[in-house]
């Protein structure tokens, strides 16, 4: 991020503007929006300043050094490159930031295009990169933004000091917070019904300045593959309102960056040979963070229902009588095979697709129906197979798959690190080595793994010769 975002506070401040032309006007009346006084530093007084009444004040240009004491911020609007210069370098001496229309070289700070909802400002900037994208980003904004939004935000401005001496636990507050300004009190609000809107508020008040905590429900979230764009959207909006998130070691960064920065997030990811925390205890800290009345999400790669022990934890939190709600996310199967082009399932070439998992306990065989898997026209997909590549390669070819049966191993799908082989079903552990591939991973075995563009490809075949 090359600009920080901040916002002024122009209560009791005043801006100066050194010009009288066309790009003086435009930025006085941008300022004069706010409450601030503008001292327009000129030697003559400029037509349109007289439309601002007394918030605009003539200086003239041998007083500039006085009128820059203790103001917020400085805009040189002048024509002549050394009149710019000077103007800016005086501001400086102040310690007065300076934005120079159409001098980026010499700018603090830049002027974002602006949506204004009374209470309510958003603001885009591109560094003077491109200020029409800026606009263009700020009319979809306003698309977006009811117009009584600013209404809404003066109404809560009203109320801070209430709520604040009402519900003294900072969690319950804010959990006040997103109930009122996203519900019906809202709706109040646009609708332009202020005096229902304050009916509710203190309603809203009431039930929340009680002293029982509310318990639940978990959400257990599906983050999918990897790839933050394949998020759902009800994903999404629950890691946003989480106060705590139980998170997997699959769950990539792009989306933890997503959860709410004062959020707690607490790692509870396995991998292979290692257990962070188990899964008993797993259930005891969701358990007990629901019971201080926080919003709880288990946040897990892929989906919480394949091979994620998704259902043990509802059964824990609902033995605990506690609601479980469980949010479905895109499967490492269909991403990772969606990120390679290879289909699982295809008319002339498989008409069922199986799921499974590849890990053994204490390193051993794993307990599957290899018969079922080596029948033709299917598609085998396996989870967490890596470490045990060999083991499964050998089984189904005894339980009569060709040795020639294509096979595909996708690690980190869908991410920016993903890694993709292709070969033999022989040659699995062969393939894996070749492409340094340690996990996690999937393992796609069928002859629609022969299918992807990359497959037809000699590189695995170079790497082993």
């Amino acid at each position: 991020m090359r600009q920080f975002p901040a916002f002024f506070l122009m209560d009791d401040a005043h801006v100066v503007i050194f010009g009288d032309g066309i790009n003086a006007e435009r930025k006085a009346r941008l300022v004069a929006k706010t409450e601030a006084t503008i001292k327009l530093v000129t030697d003559r007084a400029p037509d349109w300043a007289a439309a601002f009444g007394e918030q605009v004040q003539l200086v003239a240009p041998d007083k500039a050094e006085g009128a820059l004491v203790d103001a917020r911020f400085a805009i040189v609007a002048l024509d002549g490159d050394a009149e710019a210069e000077a103007a800016v370098a005086l501001a400086h001496s102040h310690g007065v930031p300076v934005n120079a229309v159409d001098r980026k070289h010499l700018c603090d700070f830049t002027v974002p295009s602006l949506l204004d909802r009374g209470e309510i400002v958003a603001a885009v900037a591109t560094g003077g990169a491109a200020p029409v994208l800026a606009k263009d980003i700020r009319a979809k904004l306003e698309t977006l933004l009811p117009d009584r939004i600013g209404d809404l935000a003066a109404l809560a401005q009203r109320w801070r000091a209430a709520v604040k001496e009402a519900i003294s636990d900072e969690t319950r507050r804010r959990h006040f917070w997103e109930s009122a300004l996203r519900g019906p009190v809202a709706e109040a609000v646009y609708a332009g019904d202020e005096a229902r809107a304050e009916a509710l508020m203190a309603e809203t008040l009431e039930q929340f300045s009680a002293d029982s905590a509310v318990i639940g429900p978990v959400h257990i979230v599906g983050a999918g593959p990897g790839d933050p764009e394949l998020l759902t959207l009800k994903a999404f909006r629950l890691i946003q309102q989480a106060d705590i998130v139980f998170h997997d070691k699959l769950v990539s960064p792009e989306i933890m960056d997503m959860v709410r920065r004062d959020a707690e997030r607490v790692p509870v990811g396995k991998s292979k040979g290692e257990h962070l925390v188990p899964q008993d205890g797993i259930h005891e800290l969701m358990i007990a963070a629901a019971h201080e009345g926080k919003r709880v999400v288990r946040l897990k790669g892929g989906d919480p229902f394949i091979f994620g022990r998704g259902g043990e934890e509802v059964d824990a939190l609902r033995e605990a009588g506690i609601e479980a709600d469980v949010v479905p996310g895109i499967s490492s199967a269909l991403g990772c095979a969606a990120s390679v082009t290879l289909p699982l399932t295809h008319r002339d070439h498989a008409q069922s697709v199986t799921f499974v998992t590849g890990h053994a306990k204490k390193g051993g065989v794993p307990d599957l129906d290899w018969a079922g898997l080596a029948k033709p026209h299917q598609t085998v997909v396996v989870f967490m197979g890596v470490g045990t590549a060999g083991i499964i390669s050998d089984k189904l070819r005894e339980a009569g798959l060709p040795g020639d049966m294509p096979v595909a191993v996708i690690e980190n799908g869908t991410r920016a690190n993903e890694k993709r082989a292709f070969g033999k079903i022989a040659d699995l552990s062969a393939i894996i080595a070749a492409r340094g591939i340690k996990g996690p991973a999937l393992l796609i075995i069928g002859e629609v793994a022969s299918l992807p563009a990359d497959a037809q490809t000699p590189i695995i075949e170079e790497a082993l010769a």
